[in-house]
């Protein structure tokens, strides 16, 4: 996401975050800070995720920093133990939310005292983990285990699933892909046309025998990934696909336009997105249509009642 993309979606209703990193500098995050006050005056957060990465990692303490100094409100962490990071933004007086792929991170992090938990499903886009539970036990469980409130993440796009979301105990949705495919996203068309065109099928799991298991875009990269991955079994290393998944032959895609150039995060959510809206547009029907979904199921039980 971008500053702008951050933007539209709090202007729509819902709680615009960028990630510090794609910001490409802690200085750059500041900037991104500053431009999303421009375009809205409504509540927004920013996301620090911690990761492996090839070379040098990036400098977390700084994007830390320019985050508390900016006077953001809300953070999102997510990755690699949030210990330190849940106790630095809270000591600042931030509202934590940690991003978790199983019930016993979530309570882990409700123990370092995080304020929301966002439970992310099997279905989600990036890193859904190794334990590869769907959101329909996901959530369940997360109503049985959790104290503090906690959002549904992974694989939403409709309001029906907002509100299955709300049943299975959930304060709200997280939404990644779906934003993806809009027009305040600064991805190029041929990307978000391919969504539109791709099926709940069109997704690879990567990295599954390095257990760092990775949800991308089927495209022909992913698809020669998935090729070496097969042929080398449980003696693949990182570096026999490092030339085909490197971030920067990703941008040279993106930048290009071509869907085909490198991999790219998408969830299984590409199966529902049918259209291009804009933020708003997404919202709005989200909320109106999962308003719908309880009306005519409360319409339902009052009937069996009769």
């Amino acid at each position: 996401g971008t500053a702008e993309l951050c933007a539209a979606v709090s202007n729509a209703g819902g709680l615009g975050l960028f990630a510090a990193h794609n910001a490409g500098s802690p200085e750059g995050c500041r900037e991104w800070i500053r431009r999303v006050r421009e375009l809205t005056n409504k509540p927004f957060g920013v996301n620090l995720t911690i990761l492996p990465s090839i070379g040098a990692p990036p400098p977390y303490e700084e994007y830390a920093k320019v985050i508390i100094e900016e006077g953001v409100k809300i953070v999102e962490t997510a990755g690699s133990n949030p210990k330190k990071w849940i106790r630095l933004f809270k000591s600042a007086g931030l509202i934590t939310i940690h991003k978790c792929i199983a019930i016993r991170h979530a309570l882990s992090a409700e123990k370092l005292g995080v304020d929301i938990v966002s439970l992310d499903g099997f279905e989600c886009a990036g890193h859904p983990g190794e334990d590869d539970i769907g959101n329909f036990v996901l959530q369940a469980r997360g109503a049985q285990e959790l104290t503090k409130p906690y959002v549904c993440s992974g694989g939403v796009s409709t309001g029906r699933q907002l509100a299955a979301a709300l049943a299975l105990g959930a304060e709200g949705v997280n939404c990644g892909t779906r934003f993806c495919a809009t027009i305040e996203c600064n991805w190029p068309d041929s990307f978000k046309q391919r969504m539109v065109d791709a099926s709940e099928t069109d997704t690879v799991l990567m990295f599954r025998k390095l257990h760092n298991t990775a949800r991308v875009f089927r495209n022909a990269v992913a698809a020669e990934v998935e090729e070496i991955e097969a042929d080398k079994g449980n003696d693949i290393e990182f570096k026999d696909v490092a030339h085909l998944v490197m971030g920067a032959r990703g941008r040279k895609a993106e930048e290009e336009g071509d869907p085909d150039g490198g991999i790219w995060s998408a969830g299984q959510v590409v199966g529902l997105i049918k259209e291009i809206p804009t933020c708003q547009e997404v919202v709005t029907v989200m909320v109106a249509e999962a308003e719908e979904c309880i009306q005519s199921l409360q319409r339902n039980v009052r009937r069996s009642r009769l």
